[in-house]
């Protein structure tokens, strides 16, 4: 399941929440057809005409959930843009079609999405008087489209809420999205949410949303197997299934062209990748599929083909120059063979998300997790001794099910004892469809929930800022991504191979590849810092020296060989 439910909006800056408008009455004057026709004509938005709107119409886009929903948006405008849908625009009051790509893991996410649509309703809805007020640039009502988790998860409700939306597309469906909003020009109203055991989107060339950003995303893997009782994934994602390694390896080779420096490979489930599209016999269900010692599956494999760490393998050796990182992971799939990849490659980088969802065994037996505290404990224990300088960061659920006093205080323990670079932090939120929803109770009270959650928070903030400390006085590459927005004329900012947000002065220093060259870092390069202070957020430093992943590599491998002779 990914993770990491940050709502990301995309351009939200002019755009109101519901609580800020208020919907006025219609101000063009009823008149004959023609006249107001005329009328309506002599108020459009006056368009440059090299700025002319295409007959499809111009798109206005928001993403909210995980980093899978960003990756899919990107697929989306990808379909779009090879449909004839090629213009983009920043603010949906100047969109004739708006989509919203939706997030149904928690409530929270729904309400918001809610929210947004109430808004886009009133822009569709009160479309004239918005336009002669000059609240809109459209020209003509837009036609407003969820897509993902939540389209699967609620399509009735979506579709029966008073006309406010007009197409709903599932996570699988993108590509009937062109055909979908034809039938809206014939008064219909599009649904495609059926669910696929083959769809990856493996041939589209996905159409970037931050064209100058040097990281991007790259989906590997589809849907989820595990069937843990709290989570929707399986039932709005479908049943996992991967793309083929060469399809993967020819998307990174683009995006290195580009000039993308780290790559996120993506999925539900990422480490239980297995392309078998080359595998054409069956093999003895899960037969030599090698869990993490310890765990265990309620899914079976069919057809064993390339794993995750096969996968890893061939991206880091091709790309050296590359930084490549993944999530979200399940502890089950982390077999000895990919620990020691990871150790082995300077260019996968050496954090790991490791998701607990709580430090009780029998509240992990509920949750269906295939494993114990005690499995999860030496799983990090063997993690660290093969990648001893790794970072780990994890999921935590608190209030689940049942829950007793008890089993939350074994959940602060675990985070003490562990110890986590980064944690993400969720009060549960019960979700229909769920082996929970069909079988559980979800009896514990709300304010308890929201006391244990903030008894989460400080036991996680109470260890890592012990994780940050220890990287004083070490050395770290770190890969620029930008300006501090805090001063952006004087520091530059960018995450170290564990992930961390690491700020330094904007200053020229020397260059590696060149040592009779002095110059400031630019976005895209890897600067050598060496850090001087951190906080439980971020760390601080000086830069050295602007250098690359190789030399970097190559130069901690001549400092080892010489302390150790």
């Amino acid at each position: 399941m990914l993770h990491f439910h940050t709502h990301i909006r995309h351009r939200l800056a002019h755009a109101l929440s519901i609580s800020s408008w208020h919907p006025e009455p219609t101000l063009l004057p009823t008149l004959s057809a023609v006249t107001s026709s005329l009328k309506l004509h002599s108020l459009l938005p006056k368009l440059n005409p090299d700025t002319e709107v295409p007959p499809t119409g111009r798109i206005y886009h928001e993403t909210y959930g995980c980093q899978m929903n960003v990756n899919d948006m990107e697929i989306v405008l990808s379909i779009m843009k090879n449909a004839g849908y090629g213009e983009i625009v920043s603010v949906p009051e100047s969109a004739e079609i708006i989509f919203i790509n939706t997030c149904a893991i928690r409530d929270n996410a729904e309400q918001k999405v809610w929210q947004r649509l109430n808004y886009f309703w009133f822009l569709k809805r009160h479309w004239k008087s918005n336009v002669a007020t000059g609240r809109s640039q459209s020209m003509r009502p837009p036609k407003v489209v969820v897509l993902g988790c939540m389209a699967e998860r609620l399509k009735e409700k979506i579709l029966d809420s008073d006309k406010m939306v007009d197409v709903v597309c599932g996570p699988d469906a993108y590509r009937d999205l062109p055909r979908l909003l034809e039938e809206v020009d014939y008064g219909q109203r599009g649904i495609n949410t059926l669910l696929s055991l083959e769809e990856t989107y493996a041939d589209i060339n996905p159409v970037r949303i931050s064209k100058n950003s040097v990281t991007a995303f790259v989906s590997v893997m589809r849907g989820c197997n595990n069937m843990c009782s709290f989570c929707i994934v399986p039932f709005t994602r479908g049943r996992e299934r991967s793309r083929p390694v060469e399809s993967i390896v020819r998307e990174v080779a683009e995006l290195w062209k580009e000039g993308v420096k780290e790559v996120m490979l993506l999925g539900q489930n990422v480490n239980s990748y297995n392309d078998a599209s080359g595998i054409e016999r069956e093999v003895e269900s899960g037969s030599n599929w090698k869990l993490s010692e310890g765990f265990s599956s309620m899914a079976k494999v069919k057809n064993m083909g390339l794993r995750f760490s096969d996968l890893l393998d061939r991206l880091s050796s091709e790309f050296p120059e590359m930084r490549f990182r993944f999530t979200s992971p399940h502890p089950k799939d982390f077999p000895d063979d990919l620990l020691y990849l990871m150790r082995e490659r300077h260019n996968i980088c050496k954090l790991i998300h490791l998701p607990a969802q709580t430090g009780s065994s029998t509240v992990l037996e509920r949750m269906r997790r295939g494993y114990t505290r005690e499995a999860y404990l030496d799983l990090v224990q063997k993690i660290r001794s093969i990648i001893p300088d790794v970072a780990l960061s994890s999921d935590f659920i608190c209030g689940f099910c049942g829950e007793t006093e008890e089993e939350h205080s074994e959940t602060l323990t675990l985070i003490k004892a562990v110890g986590y670079d980064m944690a993400f932090l969720f009060a549960y939120s019960m979700r229909e469809k769920t082996h929970a929803h069909r079988n559980y109770v979800d009896d514990v009270p709300e304010e308890i929930k929201q006391r244990r959650l903030a008894e989460l928070i400080e036991t996680f903030r109470e260890s890592t800022g012990q994780c940050f400390d220890s990287q004083i006085g070490t050395t770290q590459l770190v890969l620029v991504e930008g300006p501090n927005k805090r001063a952006p004329d004087t520091e530059l900012m960018g995450k170290s191979d564990k992930g961390h947000r690491v700020l330094f002065v904007n200053m020229p220093i020397p260059d590696r590849e060149d040592i009779n060259t002095k110059r400031n870092p630019v976005v895209g390069d890897y600067v050598e810092v060496h850090i001087t202070r951190s906080t439980r957020a971020s760390l601080f430093g000086e830069a050295l020296a602007i250098t690359k992943l190789t030399s970097f590599d190559n130069n901690l491998d001549k400092e080892a060989a010489a302390c150790s002779m």
